[in-house]
This record gives C-alpha cells, sequence and structure tokens, in this order.
C-alpha cells in the first residue's frame, strides 16, 4: 500500500491511496485542470483511479469531485447527510455509505468513523490493504475515544495540524471565524493532534504526516516540533503535506 497528498490546506485537499490494482481518490478540491496536473507531477494517470471517496462537503474538499467524477466515469462514495448537501453536483454514480460500516473497494478495506465538524455528516478513513493501515484524520475540532480507537495501531497517519493556538488568537480573523476554527467542531491545533497521539498506540508507525496546515496561523516546523515531542522522535521524521506541494509517494510496507 501507498499513498500520496495531492494538496493539503484551506485551498484544496486531495490525496490518492492505492494497494495492488486499486487506486482511490481521497476528497478533491482542486479545479479538474489543477488535479490533472498535480495527478501528473505525481506520476498518477488520471484514467487509472478507481473511485472518489469524499470526507464532507466544504468546498476545498469537493469543489472538483463532480468535474472530474464526470469526466473519467467514476463512482463517488460519501454520507447520505455530505450528499444532501446538493455541493457534490451531478455525479456518474454515487454510494451511499454509513461512517459505522466497513466497505471494500477492490484491493482495499475501508473503515469509515464520524467525526466532530461542522459539516452535515464528516467522516475520516482507516485504509488496510489486508495487512497494513493507513489512517487519515483531518477536520476534526477535538478527538473522541472512537477515533482513537480507530487510530491505534496504525501503520501510517496523516493528522490534522491545523493552527497554533497563540498565531490563531493574534491572527486577523474575525473573533467568531477564530471560534468556529478553535471549536469542538472546527479543527485540531498542534497541541491537541500531539495529545491525541499520546494517547493511541503508535508502535507500528512507519510514517506520520502533519496535514491541513494553516497557511497564516500555523508552521510547518511548529507542527513537526509538537508531533516529534509527542513521539519522541527527530523533527525531520515529520512529514508535512502542504497545500502547494502536497507530499509524494509514501510506501506502506
Amino acid at each position: 500500500m501507498r499513498f500520496c497528498a495531492l494538496g493539503s490546506g484551506s485551498r484544496g485537499n486531495a490525496m490518492l491511496i492505492e494497494a495492488r490494482h486499486t487506486r482511490l481518490m481521497l476528497d478533491n478540491g482542486f479545479s479538474l485542470r489543477e488535479t490533472e496536473k498535480r495527478l501528473g507531477l505525481m506520476g498518477a494517470d488520471a484514467g487509472s483511479i478507481n473511485a472518489i471517496l469524499v470526507t464532507h462537503e466544504h468546498a476545498d474538499h469537493v469543489n472538483g469531485v463532480g468535474a472530474f467524477a464526470r469526466k473519467y466515469g467514476l463512482t463517488v462514495y460519501a454520507t447520505m447527510g455530505t450528499y444532501n448537501s446538493s455541493r457534490l453536483g451531478e455525479l456518474p454514480d454515487i454510494r451511499l455509505i454509513s461512517s459505522h460500516q466497513s466497505f471494500s473497494i477492490g484491493d482495499l478495506q475501508i473503515n469509515p468513523f464520524p467525526v466532530p465538524h461542522d459539516a452535515r455528516e464528516p467522516c475520516q478513513f482507516v485504509f488496510c490493504d489486508g495487512n497494513r493501515r493507513l489512517g487519515i484524520l483531518t477536520d476534526t475540532g477535538s478527538s473522541t475515544a472512537h477515533i482513537e480507537e480507530q487510530l491505534t495501531g496504525c501503520d501510517a497517519l496523516v493528522l490534522e495540524c491545523n493552527h497554533d493556538r497563540t498565531l490563531l488568537a493574534q491572527g486577523g480573523y474575525p473573533y467568531h471565524v477564530k471560534l468556529r476554527v478553535a471549536g469542538d467542531y472546527g479543527h485540531l491545533n498542534n497541541e491537541q493532534a500531539a495529545s491525541l497521539l499520546r494517547r493511541i498506540d503508535t508502535s507500528s508507525l512507519q510514517h506520520i504526516v502533519a496535514a491541513h496546515i494553516s497557511e497564516k496561523h500555523n508552521t510547518p516546523a511548529l507542527a513537526q516540533q509538537s508531533l516529534s515531542a509527542a513521539l519522541c522522535c527527530q523533527r525531520e521524521w515529520i512529514a508535512v503535506a502542504g497545500q502547494q506541494s502536497g507530499l509524494n509517494w509514501r510506501d506502506v510496507n
């Protein structure tokens, strides 16, 4: 199994997860042209993607889903709440999923789980190729016992480090937006992400990736510092999925 990020942040998100003959796209907040460009940079043929999974309906995660799915005739997997938000547009095929029920697409077993975020029915995912597990958690305002149960023991983990609390408090957002971002249904800050890591089993981790990092209220270095302190590892071992550069392929062996 391996994974990469086409981009991660408030201006667009998309990831690829693949195992053997299956390649999935998780979210797509980029235009069709930008998506194809970023796929090319990762050496990925757009026609090789088997399906798109959607975490929730916010624009930075779904703006490009409809156009990409229509051009390449892809099935889109989403919860009923996400689908009913009407932000996905016309789709060639939609499969409604429960955030409490596992399912398979080709060579990947997929375990969705609900998260507290200000969307209609948001979820995140753990992907498994039969041997290794990749956990992905972004766009959640707080952790829960159920989230931590799903992520414990993963071999690779993509974890939201959206903001630094001090930088957000000192930043230029209106007060109500700061409350939304820092609230229980907003986004994880660096300290929350590190605290989550301390509460789960990380002994099998081959990769840890800081993701969805705010360009205004955080820095990659601050995110890496928090996660490396939680894992007692060198800061350079913490990978970063950037807004512009994304994250190159990582193998989960």
